[in-house]
């Protein structure tokens, strides 16, 4: 039976239903669990502005563990303040609070974005089948005709006593629809499914498990073994990037290691390695030009 809405609303692209909050919210609030509320709105302008504004007159996040996820953000934002739109129901849009506590170090709180790289690409890698790199410090990389393009970015922010983390992921996008030429998909990128449903899901248990180990090791990247992991995973290491950093300063060379602050350290073509905590960093061809990462 065709449901009377399908020409309009939520149903108007059969291709892409939308989520079934029920049962999200079956497989992920648990006693115990991280995830306290999940919440699902058709549209909002940010999920991290939404979320961020729930607390008390904004000196404060909602309560750790909420997430709120919109079939369609109109005005997602990115690193560097840039704008992330996308059809509806055509990705996973959404933000979530988490508050690690005194018994971790703010300063090692700057690691709770690359956890998440680490946790989503892990996610995808098992539940989409797609192998995902992440591209320091926080943009989700796919393989699409044999050249990297982002699918993904993370924006991390800082709101009273926690952490406002959000994650926007193209999922169904075709070529047709993608923000620039050079950004990516997970249908793009061959993936196995592109029922959001279960990806949300392994997603979120994925961010769940590696930040009950980050927080029970006091927020020690190395003694929680995500440090390792993110190296593991970042395809930013090994190559020549050039990072424009704060400034208009511009520094150019082999993107050699993450450090324990979660810092890309920059080995210069006079021996100096420079750590970088902030910036753009593009990934450079071989020949000097800047490689395909869109979005």
């Amino acid at each position: 039976m065709t449901p009377p809405d399908a020409s309009e609303g939520r149903w108007s692209d059969l291709d892409r239903p939308p989520l079934n909050i029920t049962a999200l919210r079956r497989g992920l609030l648990r006693p115990g669990g991280l995830w306290t509320s999940f919440d699902v709105v058709e549209s909002t302008g940010s999920t991290n502005s939404d979320l961020a504004g729930r607390g008390d007159s904004g000196a404060s996040a909602a309560a750790e563990g909420a997430v709120l996820v919109a079939e369609e953000q109109t005005q997602g934002r990115g690193r560097l303040d840039r704008r992330w739109t996308a059809p509806a129901r055509s990705g996973l849009f959404f933000s979530f609070v988490l508050k690690p506590g005194e018994s971790v170090p703010v300063e090692r709180w700057g690691w709770l974005p690359l956890l998440t790289g680490v946790a989503v690409a892990a996610a995808l890698s098992r539940a989409a089948g797609v192998d995902t790199a992440l591209k320091w410090p926080n943009d989700l990389l796919v393989t699409v005709d044999g050249e990297e393009r982002k699918t993904g970015g993370i924006l991390a922010e800082r709101v009273g006593d926690g952490v406002v983390v959000g994650v926007g992921l193209n999922v169904s996008l075709r070529a047709d629809e993608l923000p620039v030429p050079t950004a990516g998909s997970l249908a793009l990128a061959g993936a196995i499914t592109l029922d959001r449903d279960p990806l949300l899901r392994a997603v979120l248990r994925s961010i769940e498990e590696w930040y009950e180990a980050w927080r029970t090791a006091d927020g020690d990247p190395a003694g929680s073994r995500l440090q390792e992991a993110y190296a593991a995973g970042c395809s930013t290491l090994g190559r020549t990037v050039r990072a424009e950093l704060p400034g208009g300063h511009v520094l150019t060379g082999e993107a050699m290691a993450v450090d324990g602050d979660g810092r890309l350290v920059i080995g210069t073509g006079d021996g100096v390695q420079r750590p970088v905590g902030a910036g753009d960093v593009v990934h450079l061809r071989p020949g000097g030009g800047p490689a395909a990462q869109g979005g």
